[in-house]
């Protein structure tokens, strides 16, 4: 199973983490994480099927926090040159979007990414609130 959805700041996706992470019952094959300029779009694909009352579970959680999400072309071909092993650098550089994080969920590289994105910039965008 899988699921994609857009959600408006770095808080959000933290929290999608941060769930994945906690609940035992969620068994993540992969997260991938893509910062673009006006928010984030997340892809989780899970070893197994979910009951359709984890499911609804899980997808209500998602709801509260984003929107589902079908992605245009170019973040397509993202999803599937992750999934099919190539690099994230290539990918990033073929596609110019960024991978925050691919892989196990760990929030420790969107908060290190969030971090260096503002000490850039100088200021805090909303999207990385």
């Amino acid at each position: 199973m899988e699921y994609i959805y857009y959600l408006a700041n770095a808080s959000l996706t933290l929290r999608v983490v941060e769930h994945l992470h906690n609940s035992y019952w969620l068994s993540a094959r992969f997260i991938t994480v893509i910062h673009q300029i006006d928010g984030w779009v997340i892809k989780v694909k899970l070893d197994y099927p979910l009951t359709p009352q984890q499911d609804g579970d899980f997808r209500a959680f998602l709801n509260e926090l984003g929107i589902p999400y079908e992605p245009e072309i170019r973040v397509r071909m993202v999803l599937w040159g992750l999934e099919t092993g190539q690099s994230p650098v290539d990918v990033m550089r073929r596609y110019q979007v960024a991978v925050v994080s691919h892989g196990t969920p760990d929030r420790t590289e969107i908060e290190e990414f969030r971090k260096q994105f503002v000490q850039g910039l100088g200021y805090c965008p909303e999207t990385l609130a």
